[in-house]
């Protein structure tokens, strides 16, 4: 069963509130290079909110160093909050996760993370 995203902009109306490599990862799947981004040494107490909607998709209390180069959460804020696809480009099956409200890509879950859910956002 396909979700549909609450929140549909054109990618004029997106390109417009995003920058380019905003852009490109969330509305094209796209990946920002490892240990690049402004949230992967970050060690700020709070909410990390959706850069497309604003939706507070995941909690400082769950953030963890995964050594991977890109901020890594063991868990959802609120697992209505995200949503999960089969992915199987470049040869490999894996979950994308995306924003529920506005269908942003936001990555891929792994089953290597930490307790309590041994999962990796």
């Amino acid at each position: 069963e396909k979700k549909m995203p609450k929140i549909e902009k054109t990618d004029a109306e997106w390109r417009q509130q995003l920058d380019e490599i905003q852009f490109r990862v969330t509305r094209h799947k796209g990946t920002e290079r490892a240990f690049t981004g402004i949230y992967w040494d970050c060690h700020d107490q709070g909410t990390y909110r959706c850069i497309c909607c604003d939706a507070p998709l995941f909690r400082s209390e769950s953030k963890f160093d995964s050594g991977c180069g890109w901020p890594s959460f063991h868990s959802p804020n609120d697992p209505a909050l995200i949503d999960e696809h089969d992915d199987r480009s470049f040869g490999m099956r894996r979950v994308e996760v995306t924003c529920h409200d506005c269908g942003a890509h936001l990555g891929h879950v792994f089953e290597d993370g930490p307790a309590p859910t041994g999962l990796r956002y």
